[in-house]
């Protein structure tokens, strides 16, 4: 059966731009993924569930850290799409790509906090980089995501 993957819908989620004390970002490097990729926290919303409490909810569930302050949720979403090689196999095959929501925060926590081995691990290591670096790290199909997410945050930093 030849699945038309153009046609999946997108998935909802949110993700979240952690700046420590110093303003670097934080980024954890994915099990699932064998090449030295990073991320940032970010994950799917739950039918009915409110943007922002699923974007404390995934970054309780990735890395522990409950001691966050909102600094600004981005305008907009930003949409990225699965290269061919991983749709029908991300997400079981239900969606072609995802339609985020950001939102940036501060870590006021102590950093013992962090904690990646978590009941559904999805980390293997984690770091804090400098903003200008989060296009170094990133896969690539996610890489149009991480510009506009480092434009956006440099103006309100900055």
């Amino acid at each position: 059966m030849n699945k038309n993957f153009s046609e999946l819908p997108l998935r909802t989620g949110v993700g979240i731009i952690l700046l420590n004390n110093e303003n670097k970002v934080f980024v954890a490097r994915r099990i699932d993924n064998s090449k030295n990729f990073w991320q940032m926290p970010q994950g799917g919303v739950n039918e009915g569930e409110d943007f922002l409490k699923a974007a404390y909810r995934e970054l309780e569930e990735e890395t522990s850290i409950k001691s966050v302050k909102l600094i600004k949720e981005l305008e907009g979403n930003i949409v990225y799409e699965l290269p061919e090689h991983l749709l029908g196999i991300i997400w079981n095959g239900k969606y072609k790509g995802q339609k985020q929501k950001w939102f940036l925060m501060k870590f006021v926590g102590m950093e013992k906090e962090i904690n990646i081995k978590t009941k559904n691990p999805e980390f293997l290591d984690w770091k804090w980089i400098d903003l200008n670096q989060i296009t170094n790290v990133v896969v690539d199909f996610k890489l149009h995501v991480y510009k506009e997410i480092q434009d956006k945050v440099k103006k309100i930093i900055n």
